[in-house]
């Protein structure tokens, strides 16, 4: 399984800000340390290029984002502060979710170790995401010709507000968002099938209605490709959260939406989405068990 890595493009955070960083190269290295991928199994992706951006996002607010032009608002609203290493880094994490999803049509599964920037919506960027990966992943492979339905499968525990902004009414992408309804984005943009959450929601109440919604999904798509944007953020111990699934509940959410997706032979690009948990270890360990269980689906190589 070939998974792509951005840690190495630093971005630059001031003093207590609270984002976790660091998840990105402690995963990559707990993948390494665990045996489930080897060294040469991880590649540094190429960066999404200006055309790959310009097909979800307008042509202003990228000219922007490249000279350092937003607004004191817009980079509230982001929640990083602006720098080349911001743009780049943007820019990469796109890009490695484009390569997941070509990855993902020849070994069946492959993955973004970082990714899930899904607040980024057409003309602006917000919840630490500038560029939404999904959206450009989906509509770069389908430039090429590769695939044509893609549906988004978003576990993270905050609605996908800006893919769905991208993506609304273009029926060759679907949307599914499963996510606590009373949170961040406190205004929803509805993508094609929102599902709303209340506080608290444990494991067998959430793994019952994803079931039901993925199996709507696959009556009402015939996607040639998935990407699963996984988010460590449904925790009981994240910070940011304010469901309550266990470990072990998020290890079968992962399990539940590959075998469902493999099982109709649809290629996976996993993206790792949020994870704001107080110790860094809960959320790696989390993203470290959906790779795991990822690379369960690959296809075998014949060489």
């Amino acid at each position: 399984m070939k998974a792509y890595y951005t840690d190495v493009f630093v971005l630059p955070l001031p003093a207590g800000h609270r984002f976790p960083m660091a998840k990105y190269r402690l995963l990559r290295e707990r993948l390494i340390e665990t045996g489930t991928l080897l060294p040469d199994d991880l590649l540094i992706p190429d960066a999404a290029t200006d055309r790959d951006i310009l097909r979800c996002h307008d042509a202003a607010y990228l000219h922007r984002v490249k000279t350092g032009t937003l607004s004191r608002q817009e980079i509230v609203r982001i929640g990083f502060p602006w720098s080349e290493g911001l743009v780049e880094r943007s820019r990469r994490s796109s890009g490695a979710t484009i390569c997941a999803a070509m990855s993902a049509l020849e070994d069946g599964v492959s993955a973004n170790l970082a990714g899930g920037t899904h607040h980024a919506g057409r003309d602006f960027g917000a919840g630490y995401s500038v560029f939404c990966d999904a959206a450009i992943a989906a509509r770069a492979l389908q430039a090429q010709g590769l695939v044509n339905q893609v549906v988004v499968i978003d576990c993270d525990v905050h609605q996908g507000n800006g893919t769905a902004d991208i993506c609304r009414d273009d029926t060759s992408i679907f949307t599914l968002s499963i996510h606590a309804e009373r949170n961040y984005p406190f205004r929803k943009i509805a993508g094609d099938l929102d599902i709303g959450l209340p506080e608290n929601t444990d494991d067998d109440t959430y793994l019952s209605i994803l079931q039901t919604a993925l199996e709507r999904v696959l009556s009402l798509t015939v996607p040639d490709l998935a990407i699963y944007q996984s988010g460590a953020d449904p925790f009981i111990g994240d910070k940011l959260g304010k469901l309550a699934l266990s470990k072990g509940g998020l290890a079968r959410r992962d399990r539940m939406v590959m075998e469902m997706l493999r099982s109709e032979q649809i290629p996976i690009a996993v993206t790792m989405g949020g994870g704001y948990a107080e110790d860094v270890n809960d959320i790696v360990d989390i993203h470290l068990k959906t790779i795991q269980i990822a690379a369960e689906y690959t296809v075998p190589s014949c060489v």
